[in-house]
C-alpha cells in the first residue's frame, strides 16, 4: 500500500505576496525578511508576517487590536494550533487597500519599537575552533 504524502507548501500564493512587498515598500525604514515565508521585524520583534497560504497577520498593541478585531469582524491568528495573542488575521480585502492598512502597518512598527529588544542569536561553539 502507498504512502500518503503531504503536499509541501511553497509559500503564500505571489498575488499575496506582491500586496505585502507594495505595503512594505512604503517604509524605507523596514525590511522584508524570509524567504519563504515573508515576515518583518524590528529589534528581533516580529510584527508582521504572510502565511503559508496568504493570510497576513499584524501584531497590534491591545486597544488598537481590539478595535481592529471589531472593525473588521476578524480574529487572532491561530498558527500551529497555537493562538498569537497579539497577532490579528488581516482579511485579504483588507490587505487589497494599501491606503487603509498603511495605518495599521504604522501602528504595528511603533508597537514592535516599544518592545524590548531581543538579544540576537549567537553561533554556538564547540570550543575546538582556531583561535
Amino acid at each position: 500500500m502507498p504512502m500518503a504524502t503531504s503536499k509541501k507548501v511553497e509559500g503564500p500564493p505571489p498575488d499575496q505576496v506582491a500586496l505585502y512587498a507594495k505595503l512594505i515598500d512604503l517604509f524605507p525604514e523596514v525590511e522584508r525578511k524570509g524567504a519563504t515565508m515573508p515576515y518583518t521585524s524590528v529589534n528581533g520583534n516580529m510584527f508582521s508576517f504572510l502565511g503559508e497560504y496568504g493570510s497576513m497577520g499584524l501584531r497590534l498593541p491591545e486597544p488598537e487590536r481590539e478595535r481592529f478585531l471589531a472593525r473588521y469582524k476578524t480574529a487572532l491568528v491561530i498558527a500551529h494550533g497555537a493562538v498569537m495573542k497579539e497577532y490579528v488575521a488581516v482579511p485579504d480585502a483588507l490587505l487589497g487597500n494599501t491606503r487603509e492598512m498603511k495605518k495599521h502597518f504604522e501602528v504595528s512598527i511603533a508597537y514592535a519599537k516599544s518592545l524590548k529588544p531581543k538579544a540576537t542569536v549567537r553561533k554556538r561553539t564547540t570550543g575546538n575552533e582556531k583561535r
